[in-house]
């Protein structure tokens, strides 16, 4: 990532640092809170709300050490992006044991969560994955996704190599978001793993850099 453009837009995006973890973790738990896959998750609200800053501690330190994070002034904004090679990308060493000491009993949802993203993930071409986009419920509406999603797309468009993107939308919403930003579906959906609801639990897509052709 360091051979990537810096330059960020006039949103104040910046790159997060260490000490902003727990309070990002935060950010993600508090926006992805009430969403369906993850009442799916954790059905109990306040269960949930125990677990998730925790549980997304765990993908905002993975980010830090081997991606990029970008972050607001304020701090009520991230995106985490992973590079991701022709395979799919091995979680850190401890990921397992950390993922059961944070979610208990509900350890096996997750992991069938996560199955199910691996599954899908695309493999074969070099790419950026866009892990977690979240802001803060109390500023959403004001630009500050896109401004997020606009700093790194510069980067990966400016690259000496420009680098394709790829993500998980997790609802409508999010996915005419993504499709404003040049995100195009991809084949098949994420299901539930216990097949217990018709709806799509998220949606795979995928975005050419600039002035290329579609995937």
């Amino acid at each position: 990532m360091s051979a990537m453009s810096q330059d960020t837009d006039d949103q104040g995006v910046e790159f997060a640092q260490p000490e902003d973890a727990p309070r990002l973790s935060a950010v993600i738990a508090a926006a992805f809170r009430d969403l369906a896959p993850s009442a799916w998750l954790v059905p109990d609200q306040a269960e949930r709300a125990r677990i998730f800053p925790d549980y997304f501690r765990l993908y905002v330190d993975h980010a830090m050490a081997s991606g990029v994070v970008y972050t607001t002034a304020e701090r009520d904004a991230v995106a985490l992006w992973l590079p991701a090679g022709a395979g799919n990308e091995p979680p850190p060493a401890d990921y397992d044991t950390r993922l059961a000491a944070v979610t208990g009993s509900w350890v096996d949802r997750f992991r069938a969560f996560d199955e199910q993203l691996e599954k899908h993930h695309p493999t074969g071409e070099r790419h950026h994955h866009l892990a977690i986009l979240a802001v803060h419920p109390e500023r959403q509406g004001r630009g500050l996704g896109s401004a997020l999603l606009a700093a790194h797309h510069n980067a990966l468009d400016e690259a000496a190599k420009p680098l394709p993107a790829y993500l998980e939308a997790a609802g409508v919403d999010s996915r005419r978001l993504y499709a404003r930003h040049g995100y195009q579906d991809m084949d098949g959906i994420l299901s539930y793993p216990d097949g217990l609801s018709n709806q799509p639990m998220m949606y795979p897509m995928w975005r050419p850099p600039r002035g290329s052709d579609p995937r």
